[in-house]
């Protein structure tokens, strides 16, 4: 498996940065605080539908603390200039639905200052290998109905929609379609999967009870 516990890889992006991949850790938990407080407004509300403002320690536990097989979270990070600590600057995950393990809600974030340098294309390819190896054949995902090129590369890759309200539209792609060579056609399929999707945050940490 690519992808085991002890997966870690190193990477070059576009412009030179070099980032490490790995999976995620409970004590990347102030990291990830960090990484969301990175975002800008318009990051966080096409990837978190808005009114997210702070991550809460339930939810940064939630997110940190994950089985590796149902919930996998692949993060990204960068050494600081003088080597002795590391910065996240993006990370991928899904969850399966408790009722069909096959099918996975998937998400990838990219901190802004790193965008356009082909780290979430190498998330997203990263968390698709993850996936196929544990078994989950589908990715679900929703994107704002507002956000048409998103909605216009879901027309083009065959995903299925199979709900919308209040704006957003739920998408089933399939990832066992998805051939051996990775480019074209392949790169867009799972860039719809996965990159830019807008999951709600109340689904992947639920509040914690009164």
């Amino acid at each position: 498996m690519r992808t085991g516990p002890d997966f870690r890889e190193t990477h070059e992006l576009s412009d030179g940065t070099r980032v490490v991949l790995r999976h995620i850790r409970p004590d990347d938990a102030a990291g990830l605080r960090i990484a969301f407080e990175r975002l800008s407004p318009e990051s966080r509300y096409r990837r978190f539908f808005g009114g997210v403002a702070q991550l809460s320690d339930a939810a940064l536990r939630y997110l940190t603390q994950v089985d590796g097989t149902h919930h996998v979270a692949i993060v990204a990070t960068r050494d600081s200039p003088d080597l002795k600590t590391e910065t996240g600057v993006g990370v991928a995950r899904f969850v399966r639905l408790a009722d069909d393990p096959s099918v996975a809600e998937a998400a990838v974030t990219v901190v802004d200052d790193q965008q356009c340098k082909g780290l979430g294309h190498l998330l997203a390819l990263t968390l698709s290998d993850a996936a196929r190896e544990r078994g989950v054949r589908t990715f679900r995902a929703e994107v704002l109905a507002s956000n048409e090129p998103m909605v216009a590369i879901m027309g083009e890759v065959g995903a299925h929609a199979r709900d919308a309200r209040d704006g957003v539209v739920v998408y089933d792609v399939p990832l066992d379609a998805v051939p051996a060579e990775r480019g074209g056609v392949v790169d867009r399929l799972l860039r719809a999967a996965a990159v830019q999707m807008a999951v709600l945050l109340h689904r992947l940490a639920p509040p914690a009870p009164e």
